[in-house]
């Protein structure tokens, strides 16, 4: 998944009014301001009430529902063959005085990140948030490397497991 495959993305769902925010890997390298590392996928966090848009408009660039076992109403992934990319929604829902109710439990203070992708200002997880999920399970090379950089950009402790 390329900088212009994401931002292709983020294009499409803002043209129907769909809001959403960058997480996981490419959330890091937007902190970031750069691209760090090669990804897989994005991975994005969507309100529920924006899925069935999403799903439709993300379906007229090509993305299909790829029902593996693992999916959920509330996390799935879209893929798109003629190009390999593909998107892991992360769906979420707030009552109105913020508490969650459906979905990945993000917290409600999580959606105020701004990071850069390709010289394009995008909505992402906040750092604070991104680096306690990133620190939340036993690392893989990758997260290792995100999690260190994001400590020296913010200045965040590293727990015993990403240092060197």
């Amino acid at each position: 998944m390329d900088a212009a495959q994401v931002l292709e993305i983020r294009q499409a769902l803002r043209s129907v009014g769909v809001e959403s925010w960058i997480d996981g890997g490419w959330c890091v390298d937007a902190l970031l301001g750069t691209q760090t590392r090669e990804h897989e996928d994005l991975d994005i966090a969507v309100h529920r009430n924006d899925v069935g848009t999403l799903l439709e408009r993300l379906a007229e660039i090509g993305y299909t529902y790829t029902g593996d076992e693992s999916s959920t109403d509330w996390n799935f992934v879209l893929a798109r063959k003629s190009d390999g990319g593909s998107v892991d929604v992360h769906v979420f829902e707030f009552d109105e005085d913020g508490n969650h109710v459906y979905g990945i439990a993000y917290p409600s203070d999580a959606f105020t990140g701004v990071g850069m992708i390709d010289g394009e200002e995008v909505p992402c997880i906040s750092p604070e948030r991104i680096f306690q999920f990133k620190t939340a399970y036993p690392p893989a090379h990758k997260d290792v490397r995100d999690v260190r950089a994001l400590g020296d950009r913010y200045g965040f402790d590293l727990p015993a497991a990403y240092r060197e």
